[in-house]
C-alpha cells in the first residue's frame, strides 16, 4: 500500500472482475514504476498472478485513471469466510500527492462494506498516513527476515526417525502437496486455501524449479516439506513455503527442512537467503533467529474495527 497527500482532481474509478491482457500490462508497469521507487512491490505475488489468467472468484481489480492515464491500481479480495476482504493498492510514483490513494482506500472501503484489511508492504510512513486517514488500526506484523549463506557452515539436516526427503514432481505430488499446505496453513487462509489453479500458476513462473522444492515423507505419506525460490536479479533465495503436517511437529522435522533448503540455496551460488514470518509466531521466529536470521524490513496490514 503506498499512499498520497490529498487534492481536488477529476478522476474516473473503474472496478472489474478480471483485467485484459492490455490492462494487466498496464497495470504491472504502473507496479513497476512504483517497486523502482519504493523498493519493493505495493502488491503481492499472489495479487500479481491474479492479474492474468482471467476472473478469479471473490477478486476485484479497481483501476483510477486521469485523463484516460492509469495512475493507480487496488486488489480487493473477498475469499475468506471470516475474515473481511484483503486489500492491496498502489499510486504511480508521478501522480503522488493528489489524494489518489485516499480515493482508492475510500473505494475500497464502500466495496467491502466497510469491512477492510489493507497490506501496507515496506510499512512507509505515507501508508501508515493513508491508513490513519481512513480510520483503519493495525492489526497484523509480517517480518522478512534474511541471513548470509557465503562464508557460513550450514549443519547436515537432521530429519525425525523413519523420515526421508526428495524433491517435488510436478503433476505426480500436486494434490498430496496441497493437501498437507491445507493442513499445515488451516490457521493461515492466504497459504492454506492455494487450490491446484494457484499451484499451476506457480508451476508456470520462470522461476519455478522442482528441484528447489522437498517433500519429506513417512512410510509414503507426506508430512511436511520446503519450497525454495530463487530471486535471481537480487541474489536472493527464499525459504518460501515451508510446512509441517499437524501431528509431526514438534520432533526437528522443521528445522532440518529449513536447513535442507538453505544448504540447496547455498550450492547455488546465492548469497544471501530470505523468508516471511509472522511477527506474533514466536516459535517460528526464534527458529529462524537461531538459524541465524534478522529482521530485514516489516510489512503491516491494517483494518477496520467493524
Amino acid at each position: 500500500m503506498t499512499s498520497d497527500e490529498t487534492a481536488p482532481i477529476a478522476r474516473s474509478l473503474e472496478t472489474l472482475r478480471e483485467l485484459s491482457p492490455d490492462q494487466a500490462d498496464a497495470v504491472l508497469a504502473l507496479l513497476a514504476a512504483a517497486a523502482h521507487d519504493d523498493g519493493q512491490q505495493a502488491v503481492s505475488e499472489q495479487g500479481r498472478l491474479h492479474l492474468r489468467g482471467g476472473a478469479r472468484e471473490g477478486v476485484s481489480h479497481l483501476l483510477l485513471r486521469v485523463d484516460g492515464d492509469l495512475v493507480g491500481y487496488a486488489q480487493l479480495e473477498d475469499t475468506d469466510p471470516v475474515e473481511a476482504p484483503a486489500a492491496e493498492l498502489v499510486v504511480h510514483p508521478a501522480h503522488r500527492g493528489h489524494g489518489h490513494g485516499r480515493a482508492l482506500g475510500s473505494a475500497l472501503l464502500a466495496a467491502s462494506g466497510k469491512r477492510l484489511r489493507v497490506w501496507a508492504h515496506g510499512g512507509h510512513s505515507a501508508a501508515r498516513h493513508l491508513a490513519q486517514v481512513l480510520g483503519l488500526t493495525l492489526f497484523r506484523e509480517l517480518r522478512q527476515m534474511r541471513r548470509p549463506l557465503a562464508g557460513f557452515e550450514l549443519p547436515e539436516p537432521v530429519l525425525p526417525e523413519d523420515v526421508t526427503v526428495r524433491t517435488f514432481v510436478p503433476g505426480q505430488d500436486d494434490a498430496a502437496w496441497l493437501a498437507v499446505n491445507a493442513e499445515a496453513f488451516a490457521h493461515h487462509p492466504e497459504q492454506g486455501s492455494l487450490t491446484q489453479r494457484d499451484l499451476d500458476a506457480r508451476k508456470a513462473e520462470p522461476w519455478f524449479d522442482p528441484s528447489g522444492f522437498f517433500l519429506a515423507e513417512r512410510a509414503g505419506r507426506l508430512v511436511g516439506f520446503h519450497w525454495t525460490k530463487v530471486h535471481a536479479e537480487e541474489g536472493l533465495g527464499e525459504v518460501y513455503v515451508l510446512g509441517v503436517r499437524p501431528g509431526a511437529q514438534g520432533g526437528g522435522l522443521g528445522r532440518a527442512l529449513t536447513v535442507t533448503g538453505l544448504r540447496h540455496l547455498a550450492a547455488r551460488g546465492l548469497p544471501t537467503a530470505m523468508l516471511y514470518v509472522d511477527a506474533d509466531n514466536k516459535a517460528a521466529v526464534a527458529v529462524y533467529e537461531r538459524l541465524g536470521f534478522t529482521t530485514y524490513e516489516t510489512d503491516l496490514m491494517y483494518r477496520t474495527e467493524i
